[in-house]
């Protein structure tokens, strides 16, 4: 015990306070997008809805450092976009800005595609009786269907948060490695293996696991619930 103790007190902490801060922000951004995106793809046209699903999804199936490369040309200085943010003093690359932008496009799809399940899947008959009221369509899918697709969506938030919290391909080809500023637990891990230092790698890497068991339970708890009350 006294071991454990004194090698969390040696420990530098700063790589998964940042993971954590970098994690929040980009998960409030894609909860957001990932809401309004799902709304509007289910009630688009098949083949719209078939297209947009296919963009939307995409950063979740490519490679993080193809995501990272693709964001690169986008926000870099040479891009129309990375030269008008930095005349506006919003530099991108190489900052944390980078971070939160490479870790919210990569966890974006996982909260998309559970809220659209949620939505698709729910009971269509409730949405019927609130159009017999006379709600209307913001009522409805504000307090009839955000209300019972909560426990999924919540999942989501989770997984999509622990997606933001260990991104590293794209977030390493964004926003660099730099200690104290954008160095991510995963990364700090790769820095640790790069340098030799295999047991600080490893420690990292435990700790790493300890939270992503905690938060796949959290989800499994939340999932359960609704579940529950389904089933039985």
């Amino acid at each position: 015990m006294k071991e454990i103790m004194e090698i969390l007190n040696n420990l530098d902490w700063s790589p998964l306070f940042i993971s954590i801060k970098t994690g929040i922000v980009a998960t409030i951004i894609s909860f957001f997008l990932g809401i309004y995106a799902a709304r509007k793809v289910i009630k688009a046209k098949p083949w719209v809805k078939a297209v947009a699903d296919g963009i939307l999804t995409l950063p979740m199936v490519l490679p993080p450092t193809v995501v990272g490369f693709f964001l690169l040309l986008l926000f870099g200085k040479n891009s129309m976009l990375g030269a008008w943010l930095m005349e506006h003093g919003i530099p991108v690359v190489f900052s944390q800005t980078g971070m939160v932008i490479a870790s919210a496009v990569v966890s974006f799809p996982l909260l998309y595609r559970t809220a659209r399940g949620a939505f698709e899947q729910m009971d269509k008959t409730l949405v019927y009786a609130g159009q017999t009221l006379g709600l209307g369509n913001g009522t409805i899918f504000f307090k009839i269907v955000c209300p019972n697709c909560l426990p999924v969506i919540l999942a989501g938030v989770i997984l999509a948060f622990t997606r933001a919290m260990g991104e590293f391909g794209a977030t390493i080809m964004l926003a660099g490695n730099i200690p104290n500023k954008t160095q991510t637990a995963a990364i700090a891990i790769y820095t640790a293996m790069q340098s030799g230092n295999r047991e600080l790698a490893f420690q990292w890497a435990l700790l790493i696991v300890g939270m992503s068991v905690f938060f796949i339970v959290l989800m499994n708890v939340i999932t359960g619930r609704k579940g529950g009350r389904t089933w039985h």
